[in-house]
């Protein structure tokens, strides 16, 4: 879809509450169709990219001779830089637009997974992937926000699951093709180093195609661009048919509004929810990348070798994606802050389980389990997340808090793999489930109601 659009320019006369009213009563069409698969292209390699390190850290660690402390660097350097992306990018976001801040995060992310594929050295590797994480850390914050600009709110959290599901066949599709990939030298370049490859090449395909989006309304309309906001407004209500816009508004700025501070996220209205956001955020990265970027690991110490790992890896990581399908039809209909829940406690009980499971069908069936809860978990979170701030600061509060799910992530090797070399893989899934039991009560106690709720109304508590 183009940011190129059709029609005169129109006076400022609506106001930015009548622009969210007008998107929130929209049906959905192919605009929001097409939106939602943009950013869920752009999903799949932040996931895939996401995953890549710790599912190839057996292999990386081989090839480099690293030792215990080198792997963890590697594996905490990309969460180390996702911290900071997730810091920075999302008050750019609120401060020169959604789209603009998407180019960044894809451009920075894609050029330094490249680098990243020809490391000649462990340092190297560790470098390149710190940078790329600034840009792979900013990514699920801006499609959130994003999303949550865009869609209606009967919808919302249907079509943000729809754009996780096809966030979350990343994972497998790491996981298949480094099973696929490790082993060969496609012309005379190791397979471990096509993984990097195949991420930055498919970033930058997303990277065109993000090109074409148009800027949030919402966001425009809050920074004071009413005009541009409703002329936007007004062809997505034209393109329900199906039209494209074609044509050109400018992007002059209009009476700019000062945009609020994120400090805003401690206002008395929002107060309780970043306290909750700040916990969720950072406890739940226990048990989601406490899994996902050391089950090769896990299967090490439960006596596995390197490539029946990387086979295990992939069959259970098959329960992101359908985990991801299964939140779709039941996202609008319960409370999200129950589904979240019910979904992190699953999680718990089939982790609890892989810890002891000794079989290899127990094993797949338990990581496929643990896996497609967590993926249910994820989706509805990523939801949640995304309803919690009004416009103004919805890209930077997020990001604060996406911001601390990544520094959580970046020390969990330092944390956890010394729980599983010293006391074993049942010790490592009992932390994680006391972690589960935090956060829930948090949830259940500080979060509120949002399913159904315009983000227009997130101030009333």
């Amino acid at each position: 879809m183009s940011q190129t659009l059709t029609g005169p320019r129109l006076s400022p006369g609506p106001s930015p509450a009548s622009i969210g009213a007008r998107l929130d009563r929209m049906p959905i069409g192919p605009v929001h169709r097409r939106l939602t698969a943009a950013i869920g292209a752009g999903l799949l390699f932040d996931t895939f990219e996401n995953n890549l390190s710790g599912t190839i850290g057996k292999v990386l660690q081989h090839k480099f001779a690293m030792d215990a402390t080198t792997l963890k660097f590697v594996l905490a350097s990309a969460f180390i830089g996702q911290f900071l992306g997730s810091l920075v990018v999302g008050r750019l976001a609120d401060r020169f637009g959604r789209r603009r801040a998407f180019l960044f995060n894809l451009a920075l992310y894609s050029g330094f997974s490249l680098l990243g594929a020809f490391s000649p050295n462990a340092t190297w590797l560790i470098a390149t992937r710190f940078v790329a994480g600034i840009g792979i850390g900013s990514e699920q914050a801006l499609a959130d926000c994003y999303l949550a600009d865009v869609l209606p709110a009967s919808r919302r959290g249907r079509f943000i699951a729809w754009a996780y599901t096809l966030a979350y066949c990343g994972v497998p599709a790491v996981g298949f093709a480094a099973l696929w990939l490790v082993p060969l030298s496609p012309l005379g370049l190791a397979g471990w180093r096509w993984l990097f490859v195949i991420s930055s090449l498919g970033s930058a395909v997303v990277w065109v195609l993000r090109r074409n989006l148009i800027e949030s309304p919402r966001w425009l309309a809050a920074r004071g661009r009413v005009a541009e906001a409703e002329a936007l407004v007004a062809v997505m209500e034209a393109g329900q048919a199906g039209g494209r816009p074609t044509a050109a508004v400018a992007e002059a700025p209009a009476a700019v509004a000062p945009a609020q501070r994120v400090r805003g996220a401690f206002d008395p209205g929002l107060r309780r929810r970043t306290v909750m956001l700040w916990i969720l955020c950072t406890l739940s990265v226990v048990g989601y990348y406490g899994f996902g970027t050391l089950v090769p690991e896990i299967l090490a110490a439960k006596g596995y070798g390197i490539v029946a790992g990387l086979g295990f890896t992939a069959l259970c990581f098959l329960g992101y994606p359908v985990g991801s399908v299964l939140a779709v039809p039941i996202v609008e209909r319960m409370e999200r802050r129950t589904l979240l829940v019910l979904a992190a406690t699953a999680m718990a009980v089939a982790g609890l389980g892989f810890g002891v499971a000794g079989s290899p069908v127990l094993i797949v069936l338990l990581g496929f389990g643990y896996t497609l809860c967590s993926n249910v978990f994820s989706s509805v979170s990523h939801v949640y997340l995304s309803e919690q701030y009004p416009t103004e600061i919805r890209g930077g509060a997020s990001g604060a808090a996406y911001s601390l799910s990544k520094l959580a992530a970046g020390s969990l090797p330092f944390v956890l793999l010394p729980v599983l070399q010293h006391d074993g893989a049942d010790a490592l899934f009992a932390v994680i489930a006391a972690t589960t039991v935090v956060m829930v009560v948090a949830v259940l106690s500080l979060g509120g109601r949002t399913t159904g709720v315009s983000v227009d109304r997130v101030l009333s508590e």
